[in-house]
């Protein structure tokens, strides 16, 4: 099995499951088989099965051999604010032992590729005290930074990258992922991310209004050569 790697964002809303499902794509047509994980989703909706969450549904339906919903997003909150805050208003506390067991639990279906998406910027609480950060620490995963392509990201891409590292993590690679159509100084603001970010860039992925994953397939890479 390839290593795990944990997709984490600058910010909110930059494009994580974007990346994640382009990533998986990319992998099943190379023949490998794929799964991607959502442990924390704050945002549902009811369904007849339950709550369901947008982002971990497109993961689950990239996941070969099919899983159990709740195997892809074993904790769902209704509403989408940072999990900490999610979970309090349903009067209920993510653990973070609990958490790391869950994910454990899933991560025992053995694929050829897996991803584990974060919530949220590096640093979202889960709790009182922890950080979903700790998660891939706790699991000791490679981390492959989305990096929203707009005003302000240069300064977020430096920060997260220092805070990775800080947590003894490997970055493993960085994908940008244009969020804006008209971005001033973009091809300086590409170079300016290659060269202060100490990991290898993924891919660009270019504006899409629609946000289709499977326009943005062509413009990644996978972390890892096939013939390894």
């Amino acid at each position: 099995m390839k290593p795990i790697y944990f997709i984490a964002g600058t910010d909110t809303d930059v494009g994580k499951t974007l990346v994640s499902c382009a990533l998986l794509k990319k992998a099943q047509q190379q023949q490998l088989t794929t799964l991607g994980l959502k442990p924390v989703a704050a945002g549902a909706q009811m369904s007849e099965q339950g709550l369901r969450n947008a982002d971990a549904q497109a993961l689950h339906a990239l996941t070969t051999p099919e899983m159990d919903y709740r195997q892809i997003n074993p904790i769902c909150l209704p509403q989408p604010i940072a999990p900490h805050l999610a979970a309090s208003e349903q009067k209920i506390r993510i653990s973070l032992d609990r958490l790391v067991g869950l994910v454990r639990g899933s991560l025992m279906n053995k694929v050829d590729f897996a991803l584990v998406e974060g919530a949220g910027g590096w640093r979202v609480p889960i709790n009182e005290r922890d950080y979903l950060s700790a998660l891939p620490q706790e699991l000791k995963m490679p981390v492959i930074l989305v990096v929203g392509l707009r005003l302000g990201c240069i300064n977020h891409a430096v920060l997260t990258a220092e805070a990775i590292a800080r947590d003894g993590l490997v970055l493993a690679g960085w994908v940008a992922n244009q969020l804006v159509e008209d971005l001033p100084a973009l091809e300086g603001i590409k170079q300016t991310l290659q060269q202060r970010i100490n990991a290898p860039c993924l891919g660009h992925i270019p504006f899409l209004p629609d946000g289709n994953f499977m326009a943005a397939v062509e413009h990644v890479q996978l972390p890892f050569a096939i013939n390894n």
